[in-house]
């Protein structure tokens, strides 16, 4: 059983071992700080980048995997960090076979009830589980995948530290939040428990199986589900070499064609499926004798909704045809904001990448390379992407890196160019998309009658009104209004002229009563016309 505290302990030991031991100044001042924190002076010329892998190696599963995941995460953390993550591997010593025959016995019951046979020495470890060789009663062949003693507990704890951590760091380090690591690492809780449940790793694999049926030369596991449960996964064992063991390889097979066919699948699997194997590395990929690719290890998927998925397709065409307004219009409809004033910049920055691999020769093109220059941009820019799109790119850089070393003049860009274009352009046309403005449409027209009413009832009792503006209109209105105005006052003091010239030629005594106070009146409506007429100015 794994006690907190005493986990607690251990990672600071760790901490403080490789150098990291800031975090405990508070507690433990230097001079007062026990022999078993302080750090090995051995590890003092390492670089800090190698001290961090060095450290989460020794902290465990749960911190390798982190690792790992953040190893994706070219977007928030410095490329060289991201190089020793990429190092980190979750190999650890196996442990022997009666240390986990009570999970198999709980799971199946006695051996030899259900198998003849059990290789007691596996064939391979990781931190969360081991490999072991059996044959089934009825002959099949099959490995047991069982889940390590006790992991299940540690995983926990360290997940309730990390959990606890992330809130502190968010506090104390206000600069830190634009990077959610309270909500990493939430996201990372939930992968971890999903990766102990070997139930859904199997469903994993048969999902991956369905969508792959009609994809020659991909080979998935069958899942003995009869045999399996929470903590041991029983499927079928397949015979076969690493896909970037080269030398074994190109005598048997054509490796062009095994490049194509494994890049095919993966971008089906991502870009159409919306459902991908997360883990690519040439150890979870096998060939068989016959030229099948086999997936192995289906613990941590990628899973892109539909409209996720059309972004992330919009983005990868962006980023390699160049369209640069395409990227940073998809980019916003994420809700990732470029600031204003690095727009430009970062237009020039992504058009040297364009420019630099325009016309590249294969033997010096690594699209590995190439992404790493992308995702030190986005960090540079403060550019911070969904933690999916970030694991999709992985996978694809990945593969893109197994399908040159099988073929040196393997194109990534080339074969995935048209297979975008054309994802693009039928999701203009696709079913679904006619369906979903069909359901809009249909939203609104029902929606109509209902709103127009309640218009209705509330014009009508004086709690709305309605006011239509459109600016030409107002601008030809005030036009009108002083064109109308002009004319009425002209009218005014032409009728005043002639009441003048009509009445003056008829006052014989001007200072008599009548006759004065017409010939006035005349004058100052006269007048008065002509000051109006003077100062009307037309409406801005």
């Amino acid at each position: 059983m794994v006690n907190r505290l005493t986990r607690y302990a251990q990672i600071a030991r760790v901490l403080s071992k490789y150098g990291f031991g800031i975090v405990l100044q508070e507690f433990y001042p230097d001079d007062r700080r026990p022999d078993f924190l302080k750090k090995d002076p051995d590890l003092g010329s390492d670089d800090v980048y190698r001290r961090i892998r060095l450290a989460i190696e020794e902290l465990g599963p749960t911190f390798v995997k982190l690792g790992q995941i953040l190893s994706v995460r070219r977007d928030v953390l410095p490329a060289p960090l991201i190089q020793e993550l990429q190092l980190l591997t979750d190999k650890v010593k196996t442990v022997p076979y009666e240390d986990v025959q009570p999970v198999i016995q709980e799971t199946c019951g006695e051996e030899d009830e259900f198998c003849s046979f059990v290789e007691r020495e596996p064939i391979a470890g990781a931190s969360m589980s081991q490999v072991h060789r059996a044959i089934m009663a009825d002959g099949n062949e099959v490995v047991f995948k069982v889940q390590r003693p006790d992991i299940r507990e540690l995983i926990e704890v360290d997940l309730t530290i990390l959990e606890d951590l992330a809130e502190r760091a968010e506090k104390s380090y206000p600069y830190l939040r634009p990077f959610n690591p309270v909500g990493l690492i939430e996201e990372f809780s939930k992968q971890m428990r999903k990766e102990l449940d070997f139930i859904m790793d199997g469903k994993n694999a048969e999902t991956v199986a369905l969508n792959m049926k009609d994809i020659p030369g991909v080979k998935i596991p069958k899942i003995y589900w009869e045999h399996s449960g929470p903590r041991l996964l029983v499927m079928e064992y397949i015979d076969g070499v690493r896909i970037d063991d080269v030398d074994a390889l190109k005598e048997k097979h054509d490796l062009k064609k095994l490049a194509e066919v494994g890049f095919e699948a993966y971008l089906k699997q991502v870009f159409i499926d919306g459902f991908f194997h997360g883990d690519p590395h040439p150890g979870n990929l096998l060939v068989t004798d016959d030229g099948q690719i086999v997936f192995l290890d289906f613990g941590m998927v990628g899973i892109l909704r539909p409209e996720r998925r059309l972004a992330y397709t919009r983005i990868f065409y962006a980023i390699i045809s160049n369209d640069i307004d395409m990227l940073i219009d998809t980019l916003a409809d994420l809700g990732v904001k470029i600031a204003p004033d690095d727009i430009e910049n970062f237009k020039d920055e992504m058009y040297v990448i364009y420019k630099q691999t325009e016309n590249y020769q294969m033997d010096q093109f690594s699209f590995g390379d190439t992404m790493n220059t992308l995702t030190s941009i986005l960090h540079r820019y403060k550019i911070v992407m969904p933690g999916s799109f970030m694991l999709m790119l992985k996978v694809i850089t990945m593969i893109g890196d197994v399908g040159s070393h099988l073929d040196p003049e393997f194109d990534i860009i080339g074969k995935t160019t048209p297979y975008l274009n054309k994802l693009i352009i039928s999701s203009m046309f696709s079913t679904g998309s006619l369906d979903d403005a069909k359901h809009a449409v249909t939203r609104e027209i029902l929606g109509f009658p209902k709103a127009f009413r309640r218009f209705l009832e509330n014009f009508s009792s004086g709690r709305s009104r309605m006011e239509v503006t459109v600016p030409e209109f107002r601008i030809l209105n005030d036009s009108l209004e002083y064109l109308s105005q002009k004319m009425v006052y002209s009218v005014l003091a032409v009728g005043f002229m002639i009441s003048v010239a009509l009445i003056a030629p008829t006052v014989v005594n001007p200072f008599s009563e009548w006759q004065g106070y017409l010939l006035m009146g005349g004058l100052v409506g006269l007048v008065l016309a002509v000051l109006k007429l003077w100062s009307q100015k037309p409406k801005r």
